[in-house]
């Protein structure tokens, strides 16, 4: 029981501050959905914008895992200056990052639109939205150092202030300006850089007893730089591999001859995102806990965690199945204008897909916690290897079925996809032996 409490500790929080992030993408589909006359096209542009933003956090993702993973293994061994190493190389590296991605944001923009088929609204998003990018990176930075040491209370602060304020801006600046979807870009901005005001308050006020000095000769010492590069280049492969999937995902809704198939698609999208984000929770906490234990060559705790992590996971993958049986039609519904013209015929084409959103919580139960606990024993050159397999096969499905069932093809290889992930993952850490002979 002491470990189940463990667990919830950490993984309530992030719970939490998950679902903050799909609840976000919720109200912006929504408000684009009821914001001016073609709610379809609407979506569609904001779909296409979130894809292209979801393309450069996910690739500067690895700000956050690296940084978590190695954070724990310091914090549980109780090396306190190597956790504060870890925070100066994380916040240095995301804010480079960042200042990079502002100084090229037309040659990546022109690239992105060009690819995903966007128009001059998706663009107005993008060039608007783009000023938000390096307070994102930063927070990964944050949040990924909060996490190694087992503070799960900081983000589940920052990203509820964020969304809060994205919230309340969205709807200012899309309906009070009447600014639609380039309303919501300005409130994320707005609300990324008022997350990391707060993130470096609450170190401060929180950590600053434990930082020690920075001193950059440590920082850039060779041998935890290699370390730190060699993990993160393993997790940028990883995710790079993510990124086409769900790239390519909106890509070929768009692509389709039914156009009203990508306002879909988006839609169901949103659905599984929300299960995602929750099971996430407990992947943190796997991160968490796994980093820590081995950290402290503690291997049984280490045996026990994975083992009730696991089994969290299972139970909310079945609670979701649940609740999208029964209220599949209600959440739909919450995305769309029910007065628009085509609001119904969105919800019933919806209907011809929902099975593959009722099958993907039982295909990603094992997927999400395994990346937890590949996170927090730094075992990320597995991680690198499973995806690059799930992701052959997910291209391979779509392409091998597409002529026959179309649209299905789509979301029967997404399924595979997210169920081979952890199958990979399993196997190839000799059903997790490789990692308890790590503590």
């Amino acid at each position: 029981m002491k470990m189940n409490r463990e667990i919830l500790r950490l993984a309530i929080p992030n719970i939490v501050s998950n679902i903050t992030v799909p609840l976000m993408g919720i109200v912006s589909t929504a408000i684009a959905g009821h914001w001016g006359e073609d709610s379809t096209s609407t979506i569609g542009a904001l779909a296409i914008g979130v894809s292209i933003f979801n393309f450069i956090y996910w690739n500067c993702s690895f700000v956050r895992m690296g940084t978590s993973g190695l954070t724990a293994q310091a914090f549980g061994a109780g090396n306190y200056g190597e956790c504060t190493n870890m925070l100066a190389r994380a916040l240095a590296v995301a804010g480079i990052m960042g200042v990079a991605i502002l100084l090229l944001q037309y040659p990546l923009g022109e690239l992105a639109l060009w690819a995903m088929n966007g128009g001059e609204m998706t663009r107005a998003y993008f060039y608007t939205r783009i000023w938000a990018v390096p307070a994102g990176i930063l927070l990964f930075g944050f949040n990924g150092w909060f996490t190694g040491m087992q503070n799960a209370l900081f983000p589940m602060i920052t990203a509820v202030t964020v969304n809060v304020i994205h919230l309340a801006c969205s709807f200012a600046f899309a309906f009070g300006l009447d600014l639609g979807i380039v309303g919501i870009a300005y409130a994320s901005i707005v609300a990324q850089w008022c997350g990391v005001t707060l993130a470096t308050l609450l170190l401060v006020t929180r950590y600053g007893h434990l930082l020690t000095a920075v001193r950059w000769s440590e920082v850039l010492d060779l041998q935890p730089l290699k370390r730190f590069f060699a993990i993160n280049r393993d997790i940028i492969l990883r995710t790079l591999c993510i990124v086409a999937v769900y790239t390519f995902f909106t890509g070929a809704s768009a692509r389709m001859e039914d156009h009203t198939l990508l306002a879909v698609n988006a839609l169901l999208l949103e659905l599984f995102t929300l299960f995602s984000y929750m099971n996430d929770g407990f992947a943190y906490a796997a991160e968490a806990l796994t980093g820590r234990f081995i950290g402290a060559r503690d291997r049984q705790s280490l045996g026990t965690c994975i083992r009730r992590c696991l089994l969290w996971g299972t139970v909310i993958a079945a609670l979701f199945v649940g609740v999208y049986l029964v209220w599949w039609r209600d959440l739909v519904g919450l995305f769309i204008d029910q007065a628009a013209p085509n609001a119904a015929q969105i919800i019933e084409l919806a209907g011809h897909y929902i099975v593959w959103i009722i099958l993907i919580p039982v295909a990603s139960a094992l997927p999400f916690i395994m990346d937890g606990i590949m996170v927090g024993a730094t075992e990320t050159r597995i991680m690198r290897n499973s995806m690059f397999w799930a992701t052959a096969a997910y291209f391979a499905i779509f392409y091998a079925f597409r002529p026959w069932i179309g649209n299905n093809a789509l979301w029967m290889a997404f399924t595979l996809y997210m169920f081979l992930r952890g199958a990979f993952q399993y196997l190839m850490t000799h059903r997790l032996r490789t990692i308890l002979e790590k503590a």
